[in-house]
């Protein structure tokens, strides 16, 4: 999945958003032992906000090693749909396997995150990727070997294990950019990017490699790839945030957090939306007997979300994160509004595969300004757990749009089911509004200490 996967910013003193910042620059404080420094500001250097993230000493190094890591994420799904349906001719028995690790998944992901904050990255990642990838061999050997169906959902099970690799990324640039609110935005945007360009080229990777070589060859395939990019992660250590240990991290959870819970709502709604319009554009497709060419229609969702992504890194960020959000959300509204008015008024592919280029542009700056929102409400300590926790309700919100717009096809029709994106993406506005009412006014705010941020 989904997947779909960011300094922590400085807590201000007041319980409203943190100002902007009126000048972009690296932190001029001294670093933490093991931070490693950027080095004093160029005044000849590139004005390119992501050129200025990689001269970061190890930064290349990690982000190449997560993205390698971060891919096989949207392969295992397809891969084992098209593993065990070829092999058991059950689509049904498929779809009821990758539940089953879906549910696992949103079990097991924030405790292990919590385990990842408390002992550290390296020290947790590299175990639980070798029982997650135990638990893919496992599923490829049973269905070889014609296992019992229980086996099936036993194995799959265990992949939960996987570690949040997009969230371990975001929280590295999260410990090398403290309190660079514009650099932390555009770190946010490029993992963001990088979350929907391996979502778009996992399942096409996945789907070439079954079909061209042998059924298990695109989870075989995605094994290698997670267990060499965590590895290869792992190894840079001097970019690893300290692990807080047992003591700092019983604060209280990142649920208890105030605003938290509307904003994880937010976060299931908009998983909503994602999980609703995959389900619909292939039924949609397949209506009209093109159903092949449903996955290029869905990667130009995902490519516009890409290249909105890197385009809003770019910019400086102008207002408070809540309202940023409510307007990102607002457009994302809007804009699912196309897919509907293409299919219900044109009936054709090509107009349609147009609107929902347009319509994921709206998609990465949404969950730009989440994450953004996530990490500032994340008490101190938690940081892995608390985007855990985002990228979970995310995961639920696909579950749920899934089912609700497969429902909708069903009885009413594919046309019909493009109002279930719209509404879900609707909830979504409401709850950011909510959201930010509620923590408009004054009231406890996570502790974030300067002095021990710095220690």
């Amino acid at each position: 999945m989904p997947p779909a996967k960011p300094s922590v910013p400085a807590e201000p003193a007041e319980p409203s958003e943190p100002s902007e910042p009126s000048e972009p620059s690296l932190p001029a404080e001294p670093h933490p032992p093991g931070r490693p420094a950027a080095g004093p500001p160029d005044p000849h250097r590139s004005r390119n906000p992501y050129a200025r993230l990689f001269r970061i000493p190890g930064a290349t190094a990690f982000t190449i090693g997560n993205l390698i890591a971060r891919l096989p994420m949207g392969m295992f799904s397809v891969s084992a749909v098209i593993m065990i349906a070829g092999a058991r001719g059950s689509y049904a028995l498929a779809g009821a396997v990758t539940a089953t690790g879906l549910a696992a998944t949103a079990v097991v992901a924030p405790w292990a995150a919590r385990l990842v904050d408390r002992h550290g990255q390296a020290r947790i990642a590299v175990p639980a990727t070798a029982i997650a990838a135990l638990g893919s061999l496992s599923l490829l050997l049973c269905v070889h070997y014609g296992a019992p169906d229980w086996t099936l959902f036993a194995s799959y099970a265990a992949t939960a294990t996987t570690p949040n690799t997009g969230g371990m990324s975001r929280a590295r640039w999260a410990h090398l950019l403290k309190d660079d609110e514009r650099a932390v935005h555009t770190a946010n945007s490029f993992e963001q990017a990088a979350d929907e360009l391996c979502f778009m080229l996992g399942p096409v990777l996945a789907a070439f490699l079954c079909g061209t070589f042998f059924p298990e060859a695109g989870t075989l395939v995605g094994v290698v790839l997670l267990l060499t990019g965590v590895m290869l992660f792992a190894a840079q250590r001097t970019t690893e945030p300290p692990p807080r240990g047992r003591t700092a991290t019983k604060e209280k959870s990142p649920l208890h957090a105030r605003g938290m819970p509307a904003l994880l709502a937010a976060f299931l709604a908009t998983g909503a939306v994602f999980g609703s319009m995959e389900v619909v554009t292939i039924a949609y497709a397949d209506d009209r007997g093109h159903k092949a060419a449903a996955g290029a229609i869905l990667a130009l969702q995902a490519a516009g979300s890409c290249a909105a992504g890197l385009l809003y890194g770019t910019l400086k960020p102008s207002g408070p994160p809540r309202r940023r959000h409510i307007l990102c959300v607002g457009a994302m509204a809007a804009l699912m509004t196309l897919p509907l008015l293409a299919a219900t008024l044109t009936g054709s592919l090509l107009v349609l595969a147009g609107a929902l280029l347009v319509a994921g542009m709206a998609t990465a700056p949404t969950m730009v300004t989440g994450m953004t929102l996530v990490q500032e409400r994340t008490p101190e300590g938690r940081l892995n757990e608390g985007m855990t926790l985002a990228v979970t309700g995310l995961l639920g919100g696909i579950a749920c749009g899934a089912a609700g717009g497969g429902w909708v096809v069903e009885h009413l029709g594919a046309t019909e089911g493009y109002g279930v994106p719209v509404a879900a993406a609707c909830c979504a506005l409401l709850l950011s509004i909510a959201r930010a009412c509620a923590t408009s006014t004054p009231g406890p705010r996570p502790a974030r200490p300067r002095a021990r941020s710095a220690a």
